[in-house]
């Protein structure tokens, strides 16, 4: 049975690729509007040129032990986890809000956005796997995110608190529970921001290696051809949609989005004191 059940009306938006300050700035609107009531959104996109995310916890000093990406665009997402360099991917980002379901729906999501990955590249032949890699202990219910949760069990250098071992830098080269996996490389992960009752969860399936981090295959590179994203996109889509309890309305951002986008763009995302807080 979908979550939503009946279904719940959902904004689609398929936009085109931009730069970092503004594709994080219009996920933070997309919760936001969640959060006030204004329904629900999925929305899919990709980046103008290879840009380094950091985890919201990240020391952004961390990022100059990966050589190739130190000259990169930045931008710190308002999620935890490990630094992830967007280039040949498909990024995409869910944000609603549920008083029926509150908390219980969150810790689905990476669940069911996950599995209907993993089934539509079974569809085309490729062997997926969600990871069964243990996730660390949630503390309390104030969690704002799994991955930040567990970033509080690791000390400012990423550090993990209880066993002393040192995480990698880039979040492909990690492991949680519910990551997708074809092999044993990860092709597929995901982070929560929670803000009042809503949630925004969003992440990238790898559709190549970037030239910038060869050491993190791709669909390209795993099964040896070349995918087309629209039709991956739109199988996604029809997943999510059947399996959450969607009624996608294909729909752009309104103009009162669109004016708040462009101020966290400036003020938030494209900011050292944001970028560099850590």
């Amino acid at each position: 049975m979908p979550i939503y059940d009946p279904p719940i009306r959902c904004r689609l938006l398929i936009d085109p690729a931009s730069g970092g300050a503004w594709q994080m700035a219009v996920d933070e609107t997309l919760l936001e509007t969640a959060a006030a009531g204004g329904g629900a959104s999925l929305r899919f996109y990709q980046w103008s040129e290879p840009t380094l995310s950091l985890g919201y916890f990240q020391q952004s000093a961390e990022r100059s032990s990966h050589r190739a990406t130190r000259n990169c665009p930045l931008v710190r997402r308002q999620t935890g986890g490990g630094a992830i360099l967007h280039d040949v991917e498909l990024t995409y980002s869910l944000a609603v809000a549920d008083d029926r379901h509150g908390l219980g729906v969150a810790t689905r999501l990476y669940d069911v956005v996950h599995t209907a990955v993993v089934d539509v590249l079974a569809s085309l032949g490729i062997d997926a796997r969600l990871s069964d890699c243990m996730p660390e202990r949630l503390d309390d219910q104030t969690t704002l995110t799994r991955d930040m949760t567990i970033s509080r069990n690791r000390n400012n250098s990423g550090v993990r608190a209880r066993t002393g071992m040192r995480e990698p830098f880039l979040c492909f080269q990690r492991r949680a529970r519910a990551d997708v996996l074809v092999g044993e490389a990860k092709v597929c992960g995901s982070a929560q921001r929670r803000h009042g009752k809503a949630v925004l969860q969003h992440g990238s399936l790898l559709l190549a290696a970037s030239e910038l981090t060869p050491e993190l295959p791709g669909l390209k590179e795993l099964t040896g051809k070349s995918w087309n994203l629209a039709f991956l996109r739109d199988s996604w889509t029809q997943e999510l949609a059947a399996r959450l309890g969607l009624k996608l309305v294909e729909a752009g951002l309104s103009a009162a989005e669109l004016d708040r986008s462009r101020t966290l763009a400036v003020e938030k995302y494209d900011a050292a004191r944001w970028n560099r807080r850590r």
